[in-house]
């Protein structure tokens, strides 16, 4: 009997220097234990800069959602399940995810996206322990806030409250997508009643977090210091820039006691241990992606806040403009920007 021919999938190839073409790749088959996923949207993000400029082996994408359409042997989610991947394919053997911090596997066998082909193509095969069922009452562009946006920006503030359990002020040092995740997050998680201020350069970002409730704090007109001045220094920084001047001034407008959790990757930080660590007894922390688990308690958040949530999605582009939608990502005047799969 003759093999049927493999299917393929025409898929967007970034080929560095901005320039992405489309061509032809064979269409994944499910192995034991794996689902193939029909992709639906997938997020834009801005850790996809070298990708785009420096070209890419696998194709990116790695805030997908998508659909089950087909399970390999052993695979218990069902055909037509509408789920969000989570970056880190894990162990789910070693110390730290059998403790539930998945983010910290010590045996990750992928990054989708990254060393795996991840959403920007019409299908995606993933290892089925990755895969998070949504329901069909979220849309799937929405259902990407639940992952570098929400879990991102939950989890930063949760290893915060882990160290201060009485915060009443906490500062986001960038307005990017995951600075906005952050103040959303805060707000959703620490109640109305915690101040929060968001720093930026970029005045239509700066627009974004006024809408999610914080006070904008615009630095071409004036320093982290200056926005402060007056008033409560805060318990809590949260940095999303990755940019050590930023780290710097924070550490140093930290209240006693304060917290710094380092989310953005990048440069580093100078201390005095004394001045700014031992005396005013602060505390710095890193805060990396998220555990899986938080997905179930962030899709209840989800639900509760849809609308809320939903407006740190300024911009959708189908996949034929994704050159476009990345361009304009990079001029800085959006939120998060959705790539969705036409015909889905």
């Amino acid at each position: 009997m003759r093999a049927r021919a493999a299917e393929s999938m025409n898929v967007p190839t970034f080929a560095g220097k901005g320039e992405i073409t489309f061509a032809a790749k064979a269409k994944p088959t499910p192995g034991p234990g794996q689902l193939l996923v029909q992709v639906r949207a997938n997020a834009v993000c801005g850790s996809e800069r070298g990708q785009y400029f420096h070209c890419s082996q696998v194709t990116p994408g790695h805030e997908i959602v998508g659909t089950v359409v087909e399970a390999g042997a052993a695979a218990k989610t069902p055909v037509g399940e509408l789920g969000a991947i989570y970056l880190m394919d894990f162990c789910g053997a070693c110390r730290w995810c059998r403790s539930g911090w998945t983010n910290q596997c010590l045996a990750k066998r992928a990054d989708m996206g990254f060393s795996h082909d991840g959403g920007y193509g019409p299908f995606v095969l993933v290892n089925e322990n990755i895969f998070f069922p949504v329901g069909a009452d979220i849309a799937a562009d929405l259902a990407t806030m639940l992952l570098d946006v929400m879990g991102t920006g939950a989890h930063a503030v949760e290893r915060a409250q882990s160290v201060h359990h009485d915060i009443r002020s906490l500062a986001v040092l960038g307005a990017g997508p995951i600075g906005l995740g952050v103040a959303a997050m805060a707000r959703i998680i620490l109640g109305d009643a915690v101040q929060v201020v968001v720093t930026d350069y970029n005045v239509y970002r700066l627009r974004l977090a006024e809408k999610l409730g914080a006070r904008a704090v615009d630095l071409n007109h004036g320093t982290i210091a200056e926005a402060f001045a007056g008033c409560e220094m805060p318990d809590v920084a949260i940095d999303t820039t990755g940019k050590a001047s930023a780290r710097q001034q924070a550490i140093e407008l930290l209240a006693k006691r304060g917290v710094l959790v380092c989310v953005g990757h990048g440069e580093g930080l100078n201390l005095e241990v004394s001045k700014h660590l031992i005396a005013p007894e602060r505390s710095v922390l890193g805060s990396e992606y998220f555990p899986f688990a938080d997905l179930a308690k962030n899709a209840a958040r989800l639900r509760a806040h849809r609308a809320y949530l939903g407006q740190i999605i300024t911009h959708r582009f189908p996949v034929a403009d994704i050159k476009a939608a990345f361009d304009l990502f990079w001029k800085g005047d959006t939120g998060k920007v959705i790539v969705e799969q036409e015909g889905v």
